[in-house]
């Protein structure tokens, strides 16, 4: 005697089965993120790079496998294009992340140059993308120069000394006072070049602590030297302006952009007339591209 069996029809449509990912799917992933760890790498110059960064755009499953991967070894992704490569940035907690600290011992300074070394690197952001829309035009390619930069920092100096002066404040704290708004004051103290005999520019002078900061940024896949006047001619790359597009919320960015830094074209400074605003205060070690200690 046979048994009738009804089959009920499924209530939805049965998901297709999701491909495993192999071995072989994670080291090509670990492969690209380790391309993105390089940032002087172009993918146009590198044919395996620029496969797998087609692969990225194109197959979601591996894209989020990189993406997995990068945030493994505590790394941000801030683009993925042939433009940028893989475009990444350290968190803080990160191993690959460069401290403000770490940085200015390299540079064998002390605990008051560290900050003139954080100020360096926000004058060359701020010098190279001066206005909103210039982060957010991916087309756009800052300038700076050396003896540009500095010159920059001095006038904003002067207009923080007067802005100060106005409103009755101490204009001559202790060098060793701590925080940014005592590293503004320390750098106008500090020669601009102080060459040695044989007329090289020592590295405390604040022409060698900007050289410092765009050697490093040279180093590190942000800026491009063109040309030696000035100090030393750069511009910036693509992964830069995604770098200050990442950081530009900080408060001694904006200080620093409040005092109105005219759109340059060929590295040379010029602030914009002080406009009325209210209090502000800079973040010590907020130096881009680095991580508060």
């Amino acid at each position: 005697m046979s048994e009738h069996v009804e089959w009920s029809e499924p209530e939805g449509p049965v998901p297709a089965a999701t491909a495993a990912v192999t071995p072989a799917d994670a080291a090509d992933a670990a492969r690209l993120v380790s391309f993105g760890l390089q940032p002087k790498l172009q993918p146009a110059r590198d044919q395996e790079y620029a496969d797998l960064l087609r692969r990225y755009r194109e197959d979601p499953p591996f894209a989020r496998l990189a993406d997995a991967v990068a945030t493994g070894l505590g790394l941000i992704v801030l683009e993925v294009s042939p433009r940028a490569g893989m475009a990444v940035t350290a968190a803080e907690d990160s191993v690959f992340a460069v401290r403000m600290g770490d940085y200015a011992r390299r540079t064998s300074a002390d605990g008051g140059d560290r900050f003139l070394h954080g100020l360096a690197h926000l004058a060359v952001a701020a010098m190279a993308f001066p206005r909103p829309e210039d982060l957010a035009d991916d087309g756009y390619i800052g300038r700076v120069t050396v003896n540009g930069v500095d010159a920059f920092v001095r006038q904003a100096c002067r207009r923080l000394e007067e802005r100060a002066a106005e409103q009755g404040e101490n204009t001559d704290p202790a060098t060793d006072t701590p925080g940014l708004e005592a590293a503004w004051r320390i750098w106008v103290r500090r020669s601009a070049t102080g060459a040695t005999k044989d007329a090289r520019r020592l590295a405390g002078s604040t022409t060698g602590i900007v050289a410092k900061a765009v050697a490093f940024l040279t180093e590190s896949g942000f800026l491009q030297r063109t040309g030696d006047d000035n100090g030393g001619t750069y511009r910036t790359t693509a992964r830069y302006q995604l770098q200050v597009r990442d950081m530009a919320g900080s408060a001694a960015m904006a200080e620093l952009l409040e005092l109105g830094v005219v759109p340059v074209t060929d590295g040379t400074p010029t602030l914009l007339p002080a406009e009325e605003s209210d209090d502000l205060e800079l973040v010590a070690d907020a130096g881009l591209p680095f991580h508060s200690s």
